[in-house]
């Protein structure tokens, strides 16, 4: 039988999802479960204790035999502590145990992982503590139980905890504006997310040959291929054989951890695809966005293949994104970002629209530093990414509504009418009716806004924290103007007219890459943050902090510590980066080219002797020489600047923009130059030919 008949029955086979749990739990103790998810209320030790006994079970006839509280530290990846059911009984015997106090709580070291100065080294306590609004899931040999992470304090010290704050401050803000509309049946509002996964694969042995990729994730050298992706052939091509043995093992894998993986493709870029999921809860995106880039990973290597998730891994082709496509529904099925067709719901839509609009101009910044790594940096404004500079795009049927708001005209369709928002019909607003902005940094599709600056390496929690807590101040500004309003019909026209005034300088619809949208950006107040020693220090603005303080998502000394852990990163990624180049040039790319231009200069002396003319080995010896002085000399002055790194965590930040990026570019220009003229068989390392277009 074909894997699409078997499809339904592969799909959450290895998840414990609502419908084992209803299977598997008495009456009561599923109904508890399911309060607690609904209303958020707790679970007593009995109830979590037929729980935990209900997955051991099931993982234990799957072939488990180990749990592990599953949770995403602020290192950007996945943390997991393995612990065997096996329980001695006496008389060298065993039993399998699990309780319901190890499935809701678990104590890591907390001094070990990053902090941000929230947790000194001689404080090492830390806990888990289980996530029931995520399913549990079985991977290699263990139950892994999905929790937050957080000091013996109580601080945050992870990424979904502030998540799990941010979803349910959203939901609350809208809530009352969608009362304010009449809606008595909406007890909940959902943020919902779907990211789009953009990755490279390379050849397993080639890439272990690459000490730069090895120890970095991308290529510190490579000089341009013959070919690269002008051809335009690549992207939505034929899937090779091999990558599509790869996409299928990799579905039937994401299949039975319940991941609806969707669509795949080729990308752009030659050895860049796509994987996309079905869109679902913000949430369960972002824990299975993080299981996605480490299945990626895991089965690549089967394949003899190397998954890389760097945003920028080869100069001169497509880096690779993380679309990030965020909306707002109902828990009664209705998304807030359709336009809808009745009066009522055209009124609500726009009013969601404006808080969005205002909010993503109000914090465009602290937006910008949700999406600043060092690796982002190589992407943002090239190749189909989006510029640095934050605009919404909403096409031109949607604009012109707006623009007909702020100006109080007609809004031209086939009825003429003038709008008057919640009394006249607004047209229905058709999902996709202008073409696709992919230089826009914030694009409005149909239902939808799509932040096409996520890096393809990073957590998606962290932006969408973001997105719901801006949302929700901007809802709650809202409701608290209208919820005294002894005329809601009117002050809601005022509100969305004055809004949209105040804040269209953020909407924007043309090419994010023309030199003159970025002068006007600047005439409109924009802000241009280019790189990230320009973006992070935003992050601390006190504006910025006094958001996320005030709706309870971070305290202050929890935004702080992210911050300090952001600049760590940056430095610590760029001094590794240093290091590499600086190790490969000395140990294998000067090596090689030395011997190569010693045997050019033994040739030509043997040429010269039999009075043959030498001049290809002369002349490429003398430009090999050069070259190598250079080089060397570049070589020397970054080890210098690396060694002279300043102390301190902002100073050593700007340092490593102003002064060893520099010095990397000018000793990658060099190397490249060296590849160019140097032999194949004396090259040290894999060229861009090879590593692009051998898979």
């Amino acid at each position: 039988m074909s894997t699409s008949l078997q499809l339904p029955e592969l799909f959450g086979s290895r998840v414990f999802n609502e419908e084992t749990m209803k299977d598997r739990l008495s009456p009561a103790s599923y109904g508890a479960w399911k309060t607690c998810v609904t209303q958020g209320t707790a679970l007593d030790i009995s109830t979590a204790n037929e729980i935990a006994e209900a997955m051991k079970q099931w993982a234990v006839e799957r072939g488990a035999t180990h749990f592990t509280h599953w949770f995403q530290p602020m290192t950007g990846v996945t943390a997991e502590k393995h612990d065997g059911f096996l329980t001695p009984i006496g008389g060298g015997r065993v039993m399998m145990e699990f309780s319901g106090k190890e499935l809701v709580r678990g104590e890591p070291d907390a001094s070990s992982f990053p902090s941000g100065g929230l947790r000194a080294t001689f404080e090492a306590r830390g806990y888990t503590a289980w996530d029931p609004t995520s399913f549990a899931f079985l991977k290699e040999g263990s139950l892994c139980i999905p929790t937050i992470f957080c000091s013996y304090s109580g601080q945050a010290l992870d990424k979904k905890m502030p998540l799990l704050r941010s979803i349910e401050e959203v939901s609350r803000q809208a809530i009352r504006i969608l009362r304010l509309f009449g809606d008595t049946e909406s007890r909940k509002v959902i943020a919902q997310v779907g990211p789009e996964q953009e990755y490279f694969l390379i050849d397993k042995q080639l890439y272990s040959r690459r000490k730069d990729l090895r120890m970095t994730g991308r290529t510190l050298f490579g000089a341009k291929p013959p070919r690269g992706q002008e051809l335009d052939d690549h992207y939505y091509g034929a899937i090779k054989p091999r990558v599509a043995a790869y996409m299928k093992d990799l579905d039937e894998t994401l299949w039975a951890l319940g991941v609806p993986s969707k669509t795949k493709h080729n990308e752009v870029a030659p050895s860049q695809h796509e994987m996309a999921p079905i869109y679902t809860d913000a949430n369960t995106a972002c824990d299975q966005n993080q299981l996605v880039m480490e299945v990626m990973k895991k089965v690549a290597d089967r394949h003899g293949l190397v998954c890389l998730l760097h945003e920028k891994p080869f100069s001169g082709v497509n880096g690779s994104g993380k679309h990030d496509n965020w909306s707002l529904s109902t828990d009664t099925g209705r998304n807030l970002f359709h336009p809808g067709s009745t009066p009522s719901q055209n009124a609500r839509f726009l009013l969601f629209l404006a808080a969005f609009i205002k909010g993503v101009d109000d914090y465009q910044d602290f937006l910008r530093t949700t999406v600043a790594t060092a690796g982002n940096d190589h992407r943002l404004g090239a190749q189909e990414a989006p510029p640095a500079v934050l605009s919404i795009f909403l096409g031109d049927e949607l604009n012109a509504v707006v623009e007909s708001i702020i100006q109080g005209t007609e809004y031209t369709d086939t009825s003429k009418k003038t709008l008057k928002i919640g009394v006249d019909v607004l047209p229905a607003i058709r999902q996709d009716t202008t073409d696709r902005n992919r230089t826009s940094p914030m694009a409005f599709t149909g239902n939808k806004f799509e932040f096409r600056m996520l890096g393809s390496s990073q957590s998606i929690s962290g932006p969408n924290i973001a997105l719901n807590t801006i949302m929700a101040e901007e809802l709650k500004q809202f409701a608290d103007e209208l919820e005294p309003s002894a005329d809601f019909q009117g002050d809601l026209q005022k509100l969305i007219r004055r809004v949209f005034t105040e804040h269209q300088r953020i909407i924007f619809n043309g090419n994010g890459y023309d030199g003159n949208w970025i002068a006007e950006a600047e005439l409109r107040g924009l802000s241009n943050l280019k790189s990230t020693a320009d973006a992070l220090p935003a992050y601390i603005q006190q504006k910025n902090i006094d958001l996320f303080v005030k709706h309870g998502i971070y305290t202050e000394a929890e935004v702080r510590a992210r911050y300090e852990i952001h600049v760590e990163n940056y430095r610590t990624v760029l001094s590794i980066e240093a290091s590499t180049m600086i190790d490969m040039i000395r140990h294998e790319i000067l090596p090689a080219v030395s011997k190569y231009a010693a045997d050019l200069c033994a040739r030509a002396e043997r040429k010269k002797s039999l009075g043959i003319p030498c001049a290809y080995e002369t002349n490429t010896a003398l430009g090999i020489a050069e070259i190598t002085d250079n080089l060397m000399e570049e070589c020397r002055l970054l080890a210098s600047d690396l060694e002279d790194m300043p102390a301190g965590p902002e100073e050593a930040m700007r340092y490593c923009h102003d002064t060893l990026i520099p010095d990397m570019n000018d000793a990658r220009t060099a190397v490249d130059s060296l590849e160019v003229l140097t032999a194949s068989e004396y090259w040290p390392m894999p060229v861009y030919s090879e590593l692009l277009f051998s898979v």
